[in-house]
């Protein structure tokens, strides 16, 4: 039983990014639409929103972040990743001969 709620857990805490950036990007492209079809209707003037429009590039620019993250993440542990992405080692150096004092 306790599998099953920890993968349930971990579903959902990738769910939730994901509807986050999908309604974001929702919120982007009803903002966009709504410009322009104001364009045809000469009773209103064309005003873009653009704290609604930057509320969901937040929305979705933080939700494919978490994603992306932890797609990069999981293939670095298995090593799915190319030379470029994988992590760089820190190798030590000797100390200096000037730093004895």
């Amino acid at each position: 039983m306790k599998l099953l709620t920890t993968r349930f857990i971990a579903i959902l805490i990738l769910v939730v990014p994901g509807l986050l950036a999908m309604n974001g990007f929702l919120m982007m492209k009803d903002d966009i639409f709504n410009y322009i079809s104001m364009h045809g209707d000469e009773t209103a003037t064309p005003v873009f929103a653009w704290l609604h429009f930057g509320g969901g590039l937040l929305l979705f620019l933080a939700g494919m972040t978490f994603l992306g993250g932890w797609i990069l993440t999981r293939d670095r542990k298995r090593n799915y990743v190319g030379p470029r992405f994988r992590e760089k080692h820190k190798t030590q150096q000797p100390p200096s001969p000037d730093a004895s004092s």
